[in-house]
């Protein structure tokens, strides 16, 4: 018998790291930025970035200090497949909101 992939609604964390990745950066997002805007704690937040690392929608860079004596950080970046997602996630929800006014 062969197991079929199982297909998961992605979680609120998710969508809302999502998000918060795909709003336009410079330098790219760091993790204590990404705690801020998503109100994700760290215990949260790193596990999904690795898994969104993994699954190729995120890359992480070291980045060296703006100010001396700071420490390099990771900065991380949605890459094509992530912007991808997050397009087709952003215009998802577009489609159902009004269906969900309608509903109201």
């Amino acid at each position: 018998m062969r197991l079929m992939p199982r297909s998961r609604r992605p979680s609120k964390q998710f969508l809302m790291l999502l998000d918060a990745l795909a709003a336009p950066s410079q330098h790219g997002h760091h993790g204590y930025e990404l705690m801020k805007r998503t109100g994700l704690q760290s215990g949260t937040l790193y596990p999904l970035l690795m898994r969104m690392a993994e699954q190729g929608l995120v890359e992480a860079e070291w980045r060296e200090p703006v100010q001396l004596g700071r420490p390099a950080r990771h900065a991380y970046q949605l890459t094509a497949a992530g912007v991808a997602l997050a397009r087709n996630v952003a215009e998802a929800g577009a489609a159902q909101a009004p269906l969900q006014e309608a509903l109201a």
